[in-house]
This record gives structure tokens, sequence and C-alpha cells, in this order.
């Protein structure tokens, strides 16, 4: 059981000493100091109370009756890796199931901003994430969502967060720093919410979660930086992170389900020979399918090696440099006395087969089986109904209306950019239809569905890029960040049929075809996360995916595409259930473009 150091340290002074037993010994394995970038062989660890006591050889006296002894035989021991920013829900479970889930894969410490619940039910969301988190047998750490919602004035959020809330959620247990910083707009700006919100959690000795998504490097990143942002993970490019870095900031490379920019970022560690310190690993959002299939950590230092990294330096970007980030190195990140006993048993250091992870002092996953208790919370029944649409919705809500008389319009076209959370923003001639317009070639109809209030609110646009085929309709109450209902399809019966679905079903993500559903994935918490195991969400999600491929798109993780549709603080071009969102200027903009102009 993990003691605090404080209460700790009298023990792991006489176990370091040899004067008394530790409760496990790991014998005979290559040490990875992440700290000196060095293997060091024939190497055996003590740990006691939850923490490394000891690192040497020969233990001797260290050994006692009751000390787990674990044979090494000459794997690679290396920190457990750490997880610098994510979103739980993006996994489509709770926290506890999504500790189930990466438990395997190595993963003993994370940092997530429950974000996405926050806009559902607000604070009373977060401390229920923030509940089941400390529950759990690894390290889960919350940051406290700073922009519910992301963009005031583009677009209507369940419930809005405050910056009294933010300095309130300060004081708890658990709660590491504040979440992204997304509206950086309004802190370039001095907005006087944002900057309250950021004063607060520097004043409490927290760290500030970043998120610049412009490519702008002029006065309103120098102004977002003074503002006090600490870190960043919406870099795109090398010059990208490098700028970042030159400024002071953590570098945060990820790679996600859907989002691949290690490889572009990873190029100033690698060829231009910068130092790796400020740099860190991370997923941001990562669905079931992809944690229970492909990995967590282990796969995101896996791709950095692959894209020539140094394994040792891939790790540290994976553990060391993300504690000392947030104020945590003596306590987690390496392999040292006093740290909390997060450890992997390795054959590999380039291919990282998971052979053994021991987190807080005990076992918990061998050979990719988790091996203890995951508890769940009493999720309440406020976060099992938060469905609202208001009303009976038809076709004809999917139909947006063009000029009259008109033949043709010519509207903004959102445009899915493959492995990339940006869009482009786009225009197309599309044919009218008895007074409606309507998609043409690889333009499918899209449509934001507000389920907060049940005001019956649907705005229509058109997005490009799924290459979807035949009379089909995707529907998801996973719409970051606002999560109200989007809808994707070419067929505006099964659109409506798809999002009466999720209606009556509380939330989750929802294919069909002809009118009829095809697949499922129920997500009855918040609308955002099931509370099964991620095993069963996954079986879902491949359905989902299947149907997406048999219907004519072949992007690579789609529906995490579709998902952020509505995320109004990346650009190019959004919808938002204020209207079409043109991310550059943030403005409302109108569907159809004025010939004139």
């Amino acid at each position: 059981m993990l003691k605090p150091w404080t209460e700790a340290q009298p023990r792991l002074i006489e176990v370091a000493a040899g004067r008394a037993p530790a409760d496990m010994v790991i014998r005979g394995g290559q040490w990875v100091n992440v700290h000196t970038r060095e293997i060091l062989p024939d190497t055996d660890i003590a740990i006691a109370d939850g923490r490394f006591a000891w690192i040497g050889r020969d233990p001797g006296a260290r050994i006692g009756p009751e000390t787990e002894v674990i044979a090494a035989d000459g794997r690679f021991m290396i920190p457990g890796l750490i997880d610098a920013h994510m979103h739980v829900e993006s996994g489509m479970v709770t926290p506890a199931r999504f500790a189930e889930a990466v438990i395997p894969h190595g993963t003993t410490t994370i940092f997530h901003d429950p974000h996405e619940i926050a806009n559902v039910m607000g604070l009373d969301g977060v401390r229920l994430m923030r509940d089941e988190s400390l529950l759990q047998p690894i390290s889960v750490f919350t940051q406290m969502p700073s922009c519910a919602p992301s963009a005031p004035g583009l677009e209507t959020t369940g419930q809005p967060i405050s910056a009294a809330e933010v300095a309130q959620a300060m004081d708890w247990e658990g709660i590491i720093g504040l979440g992204e910083m997304m509206n950086f707009p309004a802190v370039a700006a001095g907005d006087d919410q944002m900057l309250a919100e950021m004063r607060a959690t520097r004043a409490a000795g927290k760290t500030v979660g970043g998120h610049y998504a412009s490519p702008d490097l002029g006065d309103a990143f120098a102004a977002y930086v003074a503002g006090g942002a600490a870190d960043d993970h919406e870099m795109v490019t090398e010059a990208q992170g490098i700028a970042r870095v030159r400024q002071g900031m953590g570098a945060m490379m990820r790679l996600g389900s859907a989002w691949y920019d290690v490889k572009a970022q990873i190029t100033a560690i690698t060829e231009k020979g910068l130092d790796p310190r400020s740099y860190m690993l991370c997923t941001d959002d990562s669905h079931s399918g992809t944690l229970v299939n492909d990995g967590h950590m282990n796969r995101v230092v896996r791709h950095a090696i692959d894209c020539g990294c140094d394994p040792v330096v891939a790790l540290q970007m994976a553990s060391l440099n993300t504690a000392t980030h947030f104020g945590l190195e003596r306590e987690l990140g390496s392999i040292t006395p006093g740290r909390r006993a997060d450890l992997i048993l390795t054959r590999d250091l380039r291919t990282l087969p998971i052979e053994l992870v021991v987190a807080r002092g005990r076992v918990v996953a061998r050979d990719g089986v988790c091996l203890v208790d995951c508890p769940l919370i009493d999720w309440p029944d406020s976060a099992r109904g938060s469905v609202h649409l208001g009303c009976d919705l038809t076709a004809d809500d999917f139909a947006p209306e063009a000029p009259a008389g008109a033949n043709r319009a010519t509207v903004r076209v959102i445009g899915v950019v493959e492995n990339q959370a940006p869009t482009r923003a786009l225009t197309a001639e599309l044919p009218v239809v008895d007074g409606r317009i309507e998609p043409e070639g690889a333009v499918c109809h899209i449509a934001l569905v507000e389920r907060h209030k049940g005001t019956g609110g649907v705005v229509n646009g058109f997005v490009q890029g799924f290459g979807y085929t035949g009379r089909m309709a995707m529907a998801s109450t996973v719409a970051h960040d606002s999560h109200h209902m989007i809808v994707v399809g070419t067929c505006r019966a099964s659109m409506a049929a798809a999002a009466a679905h999720l209606g009556a079903i509380g939330g989750g993500v929802t294919f069909f075809r002809d009118g009829d559903e095809v697949a499922t994935v129920p997500l009855p918490i918040a609308g955002l996360m099931s509370d099964r195991p991620a095993t069963d969400v996954a079986a879902g999600a491949t359905a989902l995916t299947q149907a997406m491929l048999d219907s004519g798109c072949t992007l690579n993780n789609a529906y995490m595409q579709h998902s952020l549709l509505a995320l109004v603080v990346i650009p190019e071009l959004r919808i938002s259930d204020k209207g079409i969102v043109d991310v550059r200027s943030f403005e409302i903009v109108p569907l159809i473009v004025d010939p004139q102009g």
C-alpha cells in the first residue's frame, strides 16, 4: 500500500540501510535511469510502503520471509509510463474502466482534463470524475477544466464553469492544476475570467495547462505565453514545437487515435539536437478501440522510437519530463529512492513488450492482463439522463433552406483533414431541390442538434472528407467541446432516425443506413462514457468503424474526426449551436456565401 513519503520515510531509510526487509525485491535487471540516461546492468531494486527504497546490488537482509521476490532475468526495468495530457472521456469509458484498460500497457500515471463532462454537468461532473480517479490503483491526477464553454458567445454549453469554481477546485485533493486554456484569444485580449482562473491556479502553486491552436506566433502568441500557460499540445510542426520550448513552455507531442503529431515535431530532438527535457509525450484523445487493440503510452513511446528517437530519451519524455513539468519529480517519474514504485519489466526497449507492471509497489499487470480491481463510483441519475432533445425530429429539420428562387447555392463546407485536429474552410456550389440545399459528390450534410436544454434547435451545414456513399447517417453526443449532438449524413431521414435513437438511449454514437440502425455504442453517462469494460465498448466501436467503412469512409479513425467538428477553438471552420464558426476570425458566419462578397 502506498504511504505518503512523510509517513514512509523512516522505513525507507531502514530498508535502504539494510536493517529491515523490503515488501518487494526485483532482482537482476537492467536499470534504465532516466535522470542520467544510462542503462545499468545486474541491478536489484527494493520497494517498501509503495515506494522505491534502494537500488543496488546484493539485497542481503532486505529480503525477509515476507518479501515478494521477482526475478527480472536481465530484462529492462523502466519507469511506469505517464500520459502528460489526455481526456478520459475520449476513451468512451469512466476513469475506472480507463485505468483497467491502460494498466496492462504500462501506464501508471495520467494527467486528465475532464472538460468534456464539465461541459455537460459543470462542477458536479468534474467532482465525479475526480472521485473515481482517486480510487484507482494507479496515479490519476485531475486538471480543473478552464473553458466551459470553450469559446463564450460562439457556443452554448450545458453547465458553464466560473472563475470562482476554478478557484474552489484548486483546494480539492487530486486537482493538479488548470486544464487546457483553450480560449487563447481571450487570454491574449486580457479577458477577466480567463486571467482570474490562471491567477488562482498559480496562487495555489499549480500548473496552468495550455492550448494555443493558432499558427500565429506573433504578438498574440507572446501575450498568451505571458498570461501563464505552461505547456501546449496543439503543435503540428517542428517549428511550432520549438517556438513553445524557446518561450519556456513544455511541448507535449501527441499520438492519439487520430492525431499523429509526433513525427513532425520530434526532429527538433533527433535532427536539430535540441535539449529534450522540455518535451513530453501524450495521447490527448484515444478511444476504446485504440486502448484495447493498439495500446496507450507504450504505443506513443514505440512510435517516437520508430521516428528515430533514442529509446531512453523517448522513455524520459514519457516519465521524468512530465513529472518534473507538474512539480512531481520527487514523487514519481523515475526509478529512484522515495518515488512511487511504478515500474515495467520489458525484454526489448524498442518494441517495448509490457511483460510486468508494478504500480505503487504492487504487481498490477502481467503479460497483458490487469490483476487488480479498479473501483467504480455509483454514477447518479443526473449523469445518466443528460440527453434532452425537446421534440421529435424529422427529415425536414435537417434540410437547409436556399435563397428564394435559387437553383444552386454556394455554401461554406467544413473540410476534414485526416489525422489532424484542424479543418479546412472550403466552399462548394450545391444544387437546390424544392427550396432545400442538397449535398452533392463528396459533400455531406452536417447538423448540430441542441441536447442540453431541450430547445429543439438544429443548425445545418455541410462537410467534406468522409467519403460516404449510400443513404446513411452517423450521430454522436460526443461533440467536443460543448457536447451537443453532431449528425453527419447523406440521407436526412436517416439523420432524423439516428438522432432520435440517441435521444431514446441517453447518448452515444450510432450509425444508420437506409433508415435502419447498423451499429451503436451506448454512452449513458453524460452521453460521453460507459461504465462497461473497455473491451465491450471497443467491440461496439469496431462494429461502428466497419459500418463507416461499408459506407465508403476510409479515413483513419473517422469517428474522432466526427466528434471534433464542433470544436470552435481549433481552425478553420466548425459548427455550433450558434451557427457556422470561422475559427480564424472567431465569428459566426452565414452558411450561404454572399456572391457579392
